[in-house]
């Protein structure tokens, strides 16, 4: 059990941070950005070579640089060249592929071996015992946490969350909506690639398939959160529930995985129905609601 609640807890606060990308362009810029999958894998493949040549801090750092100019030319087909957000995702999310390859050397996958990564460094320093890979990836989510929370309060982050609740408005107050994409999208990458970067290091590998259907599983996560949290009322609810969502989801993958009820085989359309499940809840939800108003009034009728 104790196993179990570790590796929720590790993958859970890594991949909370694609989470909080997809809260900011989905949940708050109202952005359909399908560049996550591909830009996860850009920030796996530019941290773990720069890994592999002795620079691991150093790889992290052009990791999230990387995926914030994937996150630009994402929104650059969409705010200077007329392309449909779903569809510029879709282009540079395509183009990332020979990308990813050519950081990789044009090979499918890199394995580090004994070469040293941020974990191994923070190991070294004796802090935390077996759960200095918790610690270490705690300490990142709750700092973007934090981070972004801050920021979204700032002027330039209240135009952001302005720019996705009405954009004519936006513009009609001399602020310029495609600028406040640009920065969205760049911000949101940014966290993606980090992630992805963490899982490259935490792994010891990258593999140019890594990030598929990432962007579904983050998306289920936010709204598992924001179900289990109360989330969409407030800003702070909202970004505890990316954390929040991605533990839930990993506790009840690795449980399944430990105890194997299902066959490893079924792995995928296990997290098929969850994802199904976990995204049409809402709706489900609000249909529940409709019909139990309809009984009362027919009730009281």
């Amino acid at each position: 059990m104790l196993y179990i609640l570790q590796t929720a807890l590790q993958l859970g606060c890594i991949y909370s941070l694609v989470s909080l990308a997809l809260l900011l362009s989905y949940r708050i810029l109202d952005i359909a950005d399908l560049t996550t999958d591909g830009c996860f894998v850009l920030g796996m493949a530019v941290s773990v070579s720069f890994c592999a040549m002795g620079h691991p801090f150093a790889g992290l750092i052009l990791a999230v640089l990387a995926g914030g100019c994937a996150g630009l030319v994402t929104a650059f087909l969409q705010t200077h060249m007329g392309i449909p957000s779903i569809i510029a995702g879709i282009i540079t999310n395509t183009g990332l592929y020979t990308v990813n390859l050519a950081v990789m050397g044009f090979s499918s996958s890199i394995s580090l071996l004994k070469s040293e990564t941020v974990f191994t460094k923070f190991r070294a320093l004796g802090i935390g015992g077996s759960w200095y890979s918790i610690i270490l990836a705690a300490f990142a989510s709750l700092l973007c946490m934090a981070v972004l929370r801050w920021f979204l309060e700032t002027r330039l982050g209240l135009s952001i969350r302005a720019t996705g609740d009405n954009p004519d408005m936006v513009s009609a107050s001399s602020i310029d909506p495609r600028r406040m994409i640009m920065i969205g999208l760049f911000l949101s990458n940014c966290m993606t690639a980090l992630a992805g970067g963490i899982a490259g290091q935490l792994q010891k590998s990258a593999d140019i398939n890594a990030g598929t259907g990432i962007v579904v599983v983050g998306l289920a996560c936010l709204i598992i959160g924001e179900t289990a949290v109360g989330g969409r009322k407030s800003l702070s609810r909202n970004i505890i529930a990316c954390l929040a969502g991605n533990i839930i989801y990993r506790m009840i993958y690795a449980v399944i995985l430990q105890t194997r009820i299902l066959p490893i085989e079924c792995l995928k359309l296990m997290t098929a129905v969850i994802v199904a499940l976990a995204i049409s809840a809402p709706y489900l939800q609000a249909q529940r609601q409709l019909k139990q108003k309809a009984r009362r009034r027919a009730s009281n009728a």
